[in-house]
């Protein structure tokens, strides 16, 4: 064996040389293994696909309610028109829940786009307070975003502040109402559907959807910084896809700075504009089959810096003379400011809501079906209150600036192109106006010098923070709030961001993040959140004074504030110190109760030899495809049906099923091609008109239209009763064309 052997070693050195060889390649393969699944998960947090029981799933619910509260008498909220009193509903109004936890629980976030105006303090303080005492501390004021799409047709009143409750009539307690229990049931069924699963991301831009209503004040901004966008508004819309970990689907949030405006200050119907339109099309797809409102499937048409950002895209004319009016003051040669106003890109109002909900619809769908990158990470939130009246703010290294308490000057009350304002005020006033002034001082007290100042160069029409009978006119504690999920930032802004306020915070908040070592956040900017505080412009902006800066109540540094605020938001939660912030000054709960103008509900009477509920005028025996099938009956006012839980429609069209021999509801008031209109008449009389236009989708058959209502009686000396009632139309026959 030795000579078969012979070498520099001996065999049984060979021997052992092969051994540990072969125990060599062997540990460096237990080692490959041992080690791969972690470079698989850090390529995977990077945007690959997690497997479906992997650990980083999300625990996720949504959830959906109505919120609509009244919709006769009331004010609507957006145009602050005192003849713009909700009489009739085109589409109900929904408040739409997210909730995201860690696979642990240890953490969960929530954040809710309600189908209103704006979430005011009063809404806030009061969904919070009723979460904690159903839920203890699961919910509280870091960790819940309410946020407003901005519609500017849906019911007033839900305020605590003065200027608010001038424009709403006080404060109306079945529409504060109806918001608190429709957030808080939107929370609930989210709460209770909370299963694994998984989210995604996708970006795009939508096109023929806004224009910059104040293309003069975006002008002011420096070139070098309008150089770097394309365009004068924000196109790109951001998706948030919710999965269940077995593929299910559950949800849409996204965001897209668009003003829900298409609807203007004629309406009298309350609806959700082209946001909720936009919604209503993606739940009715995936919720196939069944009415609006129904279904698991919850998507979401969330606010962002919508501040100067239109959809009325045929731009500003004179509605007189039809000139354009795309000037710096929006002013029209012929009539002023109030005859200029923008439209599109319908023929009608209606048109155009459908119109640009349709494009929104649209581009979600495309970058919901198509999303795959996925979100994943941990849960963070953080919160402040802060007086935005008193802010210093830190310019450069050798100047501050402060923020001021709140007022409005003159531009304010010249509204927008999508809405004029009154008198003849006029957008880019720099000046006061004497009679104005004299009014001012005698109604409401001088402005100080301190606020004046201030303000500059913003001449003021109303110095709310001055003011404080019955009640402070404006907000001065706010919420600054921000979220993250994994690499999603959600930033929680009380109020409306112009297109570059907007840029400038997502991008603040994004350095704040990389310069903490926390790379490649997407930075989301979601507005009309917690409480209201009107708009957000830049610096350069404020100082021309169209309509947004003269809104911006804080002062020329707002913007600044925030942007120092939300880094500081930003740092807290990449440092892992959000438990170091100061909680801030707590808002005060002013106890508004019997402050309201709105009419009371009289007796209802119907007429001689007719009861609630009798057609007085009847069908047409046959219709097509493309028509409007309408009846009129003898009505009730709606304002009795705001308390009822059992038959939450004022109408249904219903379909004849020969097989079954039974009506089967086809539509209610909920869908958009539905109209319900109430016309108050004399001592107690009204009727209720109702209107299907219908779909050229629609089934050949016999159809029949139902009114919902009830009816008051007020007995002599005891409380006041109310009664359910409905009314039928005949029977009539829709045929194809």
């Amino acid at each position: 064996m030795g000579e078969k052997c012979k070498s520099r070693f001996s065999c049984l050195e060979v021997v052992l040389i092969v051994l540990f060889t072969l125990m060599t390649i062997i540990a460096l393969i237990l080692l490959i293994l041992l080690f791969a699944p972690k470079k698989s998960r850090t390529a995977e947090n990077n945007g690959k696909l997690l497997k479906a029981d992997g650990p980083k799933n999300y625990l996720i619910g949504v959830g959906r309610s109505d919120c609509t509260g009244l919709v006769a008498e009331v004010p609507l909220m957006g145009y602050a028109n005192p003849d713009q009193l909700a009489g009739g509903i085109l589409s109900r109004l929904y408040s739409r829940a997210f909730i995201v936890a860690e696979p642990d629980d240890s953490k969960r976030v929530v954040f809710v786009s309600a189908d209103i105006g704006m979430v005011s303090q009063r809404l806030r303080l009061e969904v919070i307070k009723k979460l904690k005492s159903k839920y203890g501390e699961l919910y509280r004021e870091d960790n819940v975003i309410l946020s407003g799409t901005h519609t500017h047709s849906g019911p007033a009143g839900y305020f605590q502040y003065t200027i608010f409750l001038l424009t709403s009539k006080g404060l109306i307690k079945p529409s504060l109402n109806a918001l608190v229990n429709g957030i808080i049931k939107s929370i609930d069924i989210a709460h209770q559907n909370m299963k694994k699963g998984r989210l995604f991301i996708n970006k795009g831009l939508v096109e023929n959807c806004q224009i910059n209503r104040s293309p003069y004040s975006y002008l002011q901004n420096p070139e070098s910084e309008r150089n770097r966008y394309s365009s004068n508004t924000d196109k790109e819309m951001v998706v948030l896809k919710m999965v269940d970990i077995n593929g299910q689907e559950l949800g849409l949030l996204s965001w897209f700075a668009i003003h829900p405006v298409s609807m203007n200050n004629t309406n009298l119907l309350v609806n959700s504009d082209n946001v909720g339109y936009a919604s209503y099309l993606f739940e009715q797809e995936k919720n196939k089959g069944l009415l609006p409102g129904e279904g698991s499937f919850v998507a979401a048409f969330a606010s962002s810096n919508l501040g100067d950002v239109s959809p009325n895209i045929k731009g500003p004319h004179c509605i007189n003379t039809g000139e354009s009016c795309d000037n710096p003051n929006s002013y029209c040669s012929v009539g002023g400011a109030k005859m200029c106003m923008a439209a599109g890109p319908g023929s009608d109002m209606i048109e155009s809501t459908k119109i640009i909900g349709q494009n929104l619809y649209l581009k979600a769908k495309e970058l919901y079906t198509s999303a795959s990158q996925e979100v994943t990470g941990p849960l963070h939130s953080a919160h402040q209150w802060v007086n935005m009246s008193d802010v210093t703010v830190q310019l450069n290294a050798t100047h501050t600036g402060k923020t001021c308490k709140p007022a409005l000057g003159y531009s304010f009350a010249a509204g927008t192109i999508d809405g004029v304002g009154f008198l003849n005020f006029t957008q880019g006033s720099l000046e006061g106006q004497p009679f104005w002034e004299i009014v001012h001082n005698q109604l409401l007290g001088e402005p100080s010098n301190e606020t004046k100042e201030c303000h500059k160069p913003k001449p003021i029409l109303l110095n709310t923070g001055e003011i404080s009978f019955p009640y402070p006119w404006h907000p001065e504690i706010v919420d600054v709030q921000l979220f993250t999920i994994g690499s999603l930032a959600i930033v929680a802004l009380p109020g409306e961001l112009t297109t570059m306020s907007g840029r400038r915070l997502r991008e603040a908040v994004k350095s704040e993040f990389e310069s903490h070592g926390t790379q490649g956040m997407n930075v989301i900017i979601a507005g009309l959140c917690n409480v209201y505080t009107h708009y957000i412009t830049t610096y350069e902006e404020y100082q021309v004074q169209r309509y947004e800066a003269a809104s911006t109540i804080y002062g020329p540094h707002t913007l600044s504030a925030y942007i120092q605020l939300f880094r500081g938001l930003a740092k807290a939660i990449a440092m892992n110190t959000v438990q170091d912030l100061p909680n801030g000054p707590e808002p005060e709960f002013f106890s508004v109760t019997n402050i309201t103008l709105l009419p009371g509900v009289l007796a209802d009477v119907a007429p001689i030899g007719k009861k609630f509920g009798d057609v007085l005028q009847e069908v047409q025996p046959q219709y097509r495809v493309g028509e409007v099938a309408e009846a009129t009956f003898v009505g009730a006012n709606p304002r009795n049906s705001a308390q009822n839980t059992t038959h939450q429609t004022f109408l249904t069209v219903e379909k004849y099923e020969n097989i079954s021999g039974n009506w089967h509801v086809m539509y209610n008031d909920a869908s958009w091609d539905t109209r319900f209109y109430w016309t108050k008449g004399l001592l107690g009389r009204s009727k209720a008109k109702v209107e299907w236009h219908i779909p050229s989708s629609t089934e050949p058959g016999l159809y029949r239209i139902q009114y919902f209502g009830h009816y008051k009686v007020q007995p002599i000396l005891k409380p006041a009763q109310f009664y359910p009632f409905n009314g039928t139309s005949s029977t009539f026959e829709v045929v194809k064309l």
